[in-house]
């Protein structure tokens, strides 16, 4: 329950961001929103209702343990296997890190094509097909491939990669870095602090890869014509026709849902896996 409610809370931050990455205007023009400004405008033209803030939650909902598990669980393995070569402890952090995103990413790339297909519809939230019906129209309309299902699959990569790269490379060389106090308040502080630093560096970094993927696997600007084909030629053509600007949109609601969200995943990881290690 408590993981549903966390997906509804930053959900709404999450769809926030998905306009300001990808959203094109009655007029054709593509333009980026000012959070308060995209809120409003997603009142008038998606949707009647307050239901229309959770178009696509049921991807994120099926998605988000497993999603979660396979993070941390592929990063234990790789780090445990990253021990046999000679490659220094800090360094196999982040190796493994990137190894755990690169296979999260495998799995949750379906589900995020589906969810931005349901947060581009414009239709109401009681018209819109449902996520099954979604995920059947794209498999019949595209198939399984690049084109259908895995839409936006080396964007997906780039994008959890170098985050959990980055994520836990940082965290656990800075962790051992700074001296643990014994005080467990303060340490908790601390933890707290740099798994704040590290979701929030990490979001700077990848950005231009969730750019990258929104602009991929939302609808095309113009109907019938695939603009954005691939992760570097989206990412060049966006930094030509917009400016390095564009490729940090939607950057503020993201270290919003990222920076704490990406704290609290670390924290909670350390003590459940410290408590298991103890008592089994």
């Amino acid at each position: 329950m408590n993981v549903v409610l966390s997906i509804c809370f930053v959900f709404k931050r999450h769809f926030k961001r998905l306009h300001d990455t990808a959203t094109t205007f009655p007029h054709g023009d593509s333009k980026s929103c000012h959070v308060v400004s995209c809120l409003m405008l997603s009142i008038f033209f998606l949707f009647d209702s307050i239901y229309g803030f959770y178009k696509g939650i049921l991807p994120p909902i099926l998605a988000e343990t497993p999603k979660r598990a396979v993070k941390f669980f592929t990063f234990e393995q790789y780090k445990k296997l990253l021990s046999l070569t000679g490659l220094s402890a800090g360094l196999a952090l982040s190796v493994a890190g990137l190894g755990s995103g690169l296979t999260e990413a495998l799995v949750v790339n379906p589900f995020e094509v589906v969810k931005v297909g349901l947060q581009a519809n414009r239709d109401s939230f009681q018209v819109q097909p449902s996520t099954f019906a979604q995920a059947r129209n794209i498999i019949n309309a595209d198939g399984f491939g690049l084109r259908g299902l895995n839409k936006g699959l080396t964007s997906t990569l780039g994008r959890h990669g170098v985050f959990n790269m980055i994520y836990f490379g940082f965290y656990f060389n800075v962790k051992d870095a700074i001296p643990a106090s014994q005080d467990p308040t303060l340490e908790f502080l601390r933890k707290f602090a740099i798994g704040l630093a590290s979701g929030t560096i990490s979001s700077c970094v990848n950005i231009p890869f969730d750019v990258a993927k929104s602009r991929i696997q939302a609808p095309q600007p113009i109907p019938g014509e695939i603009k954005y084909r691939t992760c570097f030629q989206t990412m060049g053509l966006v930094y030509r026709e917009e400016g390095y600007l564009a490729l940090y949109k939607g950057l503020i609601p993201k270290i919003m849902r990222l920076g704490p969200g990406g704290a609290v995943m670390l924290l909670v990881y350390e003590y459940v896996s410290g408590w298991l290690n103890k008592n089994w």
